[in-house]
C-alpha cells in the first residue's frame, strides 16, 4: 500500500500501525515529545499500536523543539 507521511509518499507492507510509521520516522518508538496525526485528525499516543493505516492515508509526525 502507499500512504504519505510528512508529505512524502511511502511504500508500506499491508498491517503496518501508526506506531511502526512513527517509529520509522523518528527511529524510536518511544514517542516521546513527538505528536501524529492520522487524516488530519491527531490520534492519541496511547492508540497508536492499535491504529492501522490503509492505502491512501496522510500520516504528520510532528516533533517538539525548543529554542528562543
Amino acid at each position: 500500500m502507499k500512504i504519505v507521511v510528512n508529505g512524502a509518499t511511502r511504500a508500506l507492507e499491508t498491517g503496518v500501525s501508526l506506531a511502526d510509521v512513527v517509529a520509522g520516522v523518528r527511529g524510536d518508538a518511544s514517542g516521546k515529545g513527538v505528536a501524529a496525526a492520522l487524516n488530519g485528525e491527531v490520534v492519541a499516543r496511547s492508540e497508536w499500536p492499535r491504529t492501522s493505516l490503509s492505502d491512501g492515508d496522510r500520516v504528520e509526525v510532528l516533533t517538539a523543539s525548543q529554542g528562543g
